[in-house]
């Protein structure tokens, strides 16, 4: 598997298996599966046009990853502009999410690829 983060777009996956995933900042952060967004995502998932917390929306400049780490091989924690960084994206919930295969629900809006 080899990951690409760019700060300002998003995170590529190329995965194991010859796929790749494209993941935006914004969808990331929306998609955090820390016990803080577990609402946002359930709103998001009844509708998809939910407004995102004045945390993130009215933050000044666009929302960023200012770095990510790996947590042991099992996933990556990424630090967002806005303050939030206590999700842990595992590999297995990063397939889950993969915008490509979510037909519209969740990826709407933001930048998807699959190869």
């Amino acid at each position: 598997m080899h990951l690409d983060l760019k700060k300002d777009r998003g995170l590529t996956i190329a995965w194991d298996d010859g796929t790749s995933s494209f993941y935006s900042i914004l969808y990331l952060r929306k998609m955090s599966p820390s016990a803080d967004t577990k609402a946002l995502k359930e709103q998001i998932a009844k509708n998809p046009l939910t407004v995102l917390p004045a945390k993130i929306a009215n933050q000044t400049g666009p929302l960023t990853a200012l770095d990510a780490e790996f947590v042991g091989n099992y996933a990556i924690k990424i630090r967002f502009s806005d303050g939030h960084d206590t999700g842990l994206y595992s590999w297995k919930y990063l397939r889950e999410i993969d915008p490509a295969t979510q037909h519209g629900q969740h990826a709407q809006g933001d930048e998807t690829s699959r190869k």
